[in-house]
């Protein structure tokens, strides 16, 4: 349903780094960029999440606000974790099952550079 999300970014170059990084645990890319902005997404394919860069303060959403990337595996949500806290972001919630969520639900929490909330996460069944 939905074709792109964009965020206002107080540093450029600080997010460039941790998106380079967790898109990339997720299988995604950057897919176009210029002096003012960037575009990540699957690769081949447009973009799904862009990043502009704002000359005034970036207020990231409030509470109940959060983007999730869908995981192609659990090791990419633990990579997805690893690469945000590396690269700037906050740990919000380590990789593991949240069976409230449901039966396979295995996500990990991080807010970007900005304070964005990001979820990573994956719902099929491992055996």
């Amino acid at each position: 349903m939905l074709g792109h999300v964009s965020f206002g970014v107080a540093d450029l170059a600080r997010s460039t780094a941790f998106y380079d990084a967790t898109m990339a645990a997720l299988g995604g890319q950057r897919v176009w960029d210029s002096a003012k902005a960037v575009g990540y997404g699957p690769p081949g394919e447009g973009d799904r999440l862009a990043l502009f860069a704002q000359s005034q303060a970036v207020t990231p959403p409030g509470r109940g606000f959060h983007l999730a990337f869908d995981a192609p595996s659990r090791s990419a949500v633990d990579a997805f974790h690893a690469a945000g806290v590396e690269n700037g972001g906050v740990d919000l919630g380590a990789p593991g099952l949240r069976p409230h969520y449901g039966e396979n639900y295995y996500a990990a929490f991080v807010a970007d550079p900005d304070g964005y909330k990001l979820e990573a996460v994956f719902q099929q069944a491992v055996s």
